[in-house]
C-alpha cells in the first residue's frame, strides 16, 4: 500500500453507513477518485471531483470528493491518480462511540486529589497529587469564621487544562455543557460505560464524572454568606512535572458575582438531574438546590463584584498570576442561572427583570459567554413551563435557528464545506470548541425542526475536528492517522510516555499565536497550529473544550442510532 498523502483530508476515524461522507483534496492534481475496500482490494465506487474551492486565507484550492452513496461497512481508502491515497478509515453503525467514550474519560484522566490506578488509567496511571485538603484562605477571600491564612479543605475536581488550577467560571460552561447533553439524550448515557472506577454503579457514567466536579464546586461556596470563591490555585503555575510532585501552597481567592452565578445555574441544573437518582446519591439533589438558593441570594445582595487580578494583587499578598477568566459583563451569567433555577424551582420571580436579549443575535457559548445556555434550557424543558410567555419561547427557538441558518450560509462555497472556519473569528483561542459548540448549536436547530440539514452541518464539524481541516489533523488525542502528539498539558509532558492522554481536545488553529512558539507553519487563520507542546495557545487541551466536543460526538451517536 502506498504512504498516505496529507492532501486528502476527511475524518480519520470515519463515517455512519446513511450519512454524508466527504473527503477533500487539496491542489489541482487529478480529476476522479475512487474509494477501495481495503480488505478485499475492491473498487467499490469510482466519482469526479466537485468544482474548484478557494480557502478565503490561504487561497488554497481544493475540490470535494463525495462518496455518500456508499453505504457498505468495512475499512476504506480514497485514491486519487497523481495525488495518492487517504489515510484508512472505516464505515460502521457507532463510528464515533469510541470517540465519544475517550472525550469523557479525558475528564477521568484531569482528576485531581486522586491516584489513577492502571485498572483504569492503562499505562497513564499515576500518583494522586494536589489532596487540597489544606487550602489557605488568601488575604481576598476573608470572611466571617475564616480568617487570613486559615485552611479548608477543598478537593476533588478536574485539573481545568494543561496546568493543575481549579477554577469556577471554567467549571461553569463545561458543567452546563455535559449535564445537558445528558438532560437531552439521558437513554444514550443509561449503559455507556467509560471504565472508571465508578462503573459499576447505579448511576450513568458520564454522571459519575461529572460529581467529580461537582462535590469540589460545593466547598467552593462560603458558608457564611453564601457567595462562590473565584478559584482555587498555585500563586503561580507548577512547572512541567506530574501531579504527586507538586508542593506549592494552594489557595481560594476573592468571592465575586460572575463565579457564583455559573455556581448558581450549575448547582440548579445539577439539582434537577439528580432528583432520578434519590436512592443512589440521598439528598444530593436537594443540598444543589440549597447551594443553587444561597448563591443566588448572595449574587442578588452582591450584583456587580467583578474579579479583577492585577487590582486584587496591588492590594493583597501572594500576588497570584495563573489563567484570571475575567469576564467584564455579568448579564449572561445572570440569565443562565435565572433560567436554570426558574426551569428547576418553577418559581417565575427568578425571570422577574430578565430579559433574554432576543433582539441581538445569539452568541455562541464560552467561558465567558452563556447566554445560549439559557436559551437551551429554556427549549428543553418548553413542556415544563407552564405559564412561563410563550413569547419568551418563540423568541427564543427564532434566535437559535436563526443563528443556525446564518452558520448554513454559503457553506457550499467553503474549502471544506464545513460551517466551521466560514469567517476568520472562528479561529480563536480554543477553535475546536467554537466548531463543536456551532454543532451543539446546528443539533438544537434539528431538534427544533427535524430538518436534517443541520444535522448534517454538525457532522461536518465533528469531520472537521477529526481530520477535514486545513491543517490536516485529528485534534483529539489518540485518534487519527494524523494526531495530535504534543499537547501542551502537564502529565502528557512529564509522564514519559510517548504518546499523550488520550481523549483530550487540542485547542486547534489560532493567528493569535501568543505563546511565541516556534512550530507554526504559516499566519493563516485555518493553518495556525503547532503540534508542539510549547504552544499553548493553539495546542492546550481544556475541560470547556472537551465538553462541547463530548455533546457533538454523544448526540450525533444517539441520533444516528434513531
Amino acid at each position: 500500500m502506498q504512504k498516505p498523502s496529507e492532501n486528502i483530508r476527511l475524518n480519520q476515524v470515519g463515517f455512519y453507513p446513511n450519512a454524508v461522507k466527504n473527503a477533500f483534496v487539496v491542489g489541482m492534481e487529478g480529476q476522479e477518485f475512487s474509494l477501495r475496500d481495503v480488505k478485499t482490494n475492491q473498487v467499490v465506487l469510482k466519482g469526479k471531483l466537485g468544482p474548484i474551492l478557494t480557502s478565503p486565507y490561504s487561497g488554497k484550492k481544493s475540490r470535494v470528493a463525495d462518496f455518500s452513496s456508499v453505504q457498505k461497512v468495512g475499512k476504506f481508502v480514497l485514491e486519487v491518480p497523481s495525488v495518492g491515497v487517504s489515510y484508512p478509515f472505516e464505515i460502521k453503525s457507532e463510528i464515533h462511540k469510541n470517540v465519544t467514550t475517550s472525550a469523557i474519560r479525558g475528564f477521568y484522566y484531569q482528576r485531581a486529589s486522586v491516584a489513577l490506578p492502571e485498572k483504569f488509567a492503562g499505562k497513564w496511571a499515576r500518583p494522586a497529587g494536589h489532596p487540597d485538603d489544606n487550602v489557605l484562605i488568601h488575604p481576598s477571600a476573608v470572611s466571617e469564621g475564616r480568617p487570613e491564612g486559615s485552611a479548608i479543605s477543598s478537593p476533588r475536581g478536574w485539573y481545568d487544562a494543561g496546568d493543575y488550577n481549579k477554577y469556577i467560571v471554567n467549571s461553569g460552561v463545561t458543567m452546563g455543557t455535559l449535564l445537558s447533553v445528558y438532560e437531552d439524550f439521558p437513554v444514550y448515557f443509561k449503559n455507556l460505560k467509560t471504565n472508571i472506577p465508578e462503573s459499576q454503579n447505579a448511576v450513568p457514567d458520564l454522571l459519575d464524572e461529572v460529581l467529580w466536579n461537582l462535590r469540589w464546586m460545593l466547598t467552593m461556596q462560603d458558608p457564611a454568606d453564601g457567595g462562590v470563591y473565584h478559584k482555587l490555585t498555585n500563586p503561580r503555575f507548577d512547572g512541567m512535572i506530574m501531579p504527586d510532585a507538586c508542593k506549592n501552597p494552594r489557595y481560594v481567592v476573592q468571592k465575586n458575582t460572575i463565579a457564583t452565578l455559573d455556581f448558581v445555574a450549575v448547582m440548579a441544573q445539577a439539582s434537577r438531574v439528580f432528583k432520578a437518582f434519590e436512592k443512589q446519591l440521598p439528598g444530593l439533589s436537594d443540598s444543589c438546590k440549597v447551594a443553587a438558593t444561597r448563591g443566588w441570594n448572595w449574587a442578588q445582595k452582591n450584583p456587580s463584584i467583578l474579579y479583577k487580578q492585577n487590582e486584587m494583587n496591588a492590594k493583597f499578598d501572594p500576588d497570584v498570576v495563573t489563567g484570571g477568566y475575567e469576564d467584564k459583563d455579568g448579564s449572561d451569567e445572570r440569565i443562565w442561572a435565572a433560567a436554570e433555577m426558574y426551569v428547576t424551582t418553577k418559581n417565575e420571580d427568578y425571570l422577574k427583570n430578565i430579559s433574554f436579549e432576543t433582539d441581538k443575535p445569539m452568541p455562541l457559548p464560552s467561558w465567558s459567554q452563556v447566554k445560549a445556555l439559557a436559551y437551551y434550557t429554556m427549549i428543553r424543558h418548553e413542556k415544563q413551563l407552564g405559564p412561563v410567555d410563550q413569547q419568551y419561547l418563540r423568541s427564543i427557538k427564532k434566535s437559535v435557528t436563526d443563528f443556525s441558518d446564518d452558520l448554513l450560509k454559503d457553506m457550499e462555497q467553503q474549502p471544506y464545506h464545513t460551517v466551521m472556519g466560514k469567517t476568520a473569528k472562528d479561529f480563536a483561542w480554543g477553535s475546536s470548541a467554537v466548531a463543536s459548540n456551532q454543532g451543539i448549536a446546528l443539533i438544537q436547530a434539528y431538534k427544533l425542526t427535524k430538518d436534517k440539514k443541520y444535522l448534517d452541518a454538525a457532522l461536518g464539524n465533528l469531520d472537521y475536528i477529526l481530520g477535514r481541516n486545513a491543517t490536516g489533523y485529528s485534534f483529539l488525542t489518540g485518534f487519527g492517522s494524523k494526531q495530535v502528539m504534543h499537547p501542551h498539558h502537564r502529565p502528557s509532558i512529564a509522564d514519559g510516555i510517548v504518546e499523550p492522554v488520550p481523549g483530550l481536545l487540542s485547542g486547534g488553529p489560532n493567528p493569535g499565536q501568543q505563546d511565541k512558539c516556534e512550530g507554526y507553519p504559516n499566519k493563516f487563520a485555518d493553518e495556525s497550529f503547532a503540534d508542539v507542546d510549547c504552544s499553548y495557545a493553539s495546542n492546550e487541551i481544556a475541560i470547556n473544550w472537551n465538553a462541547p466536543f463530548v455533546y457533538l460526538a454523544a448526540a450525533m451517536e444517539a441520533l444516528s442510532s434513531k
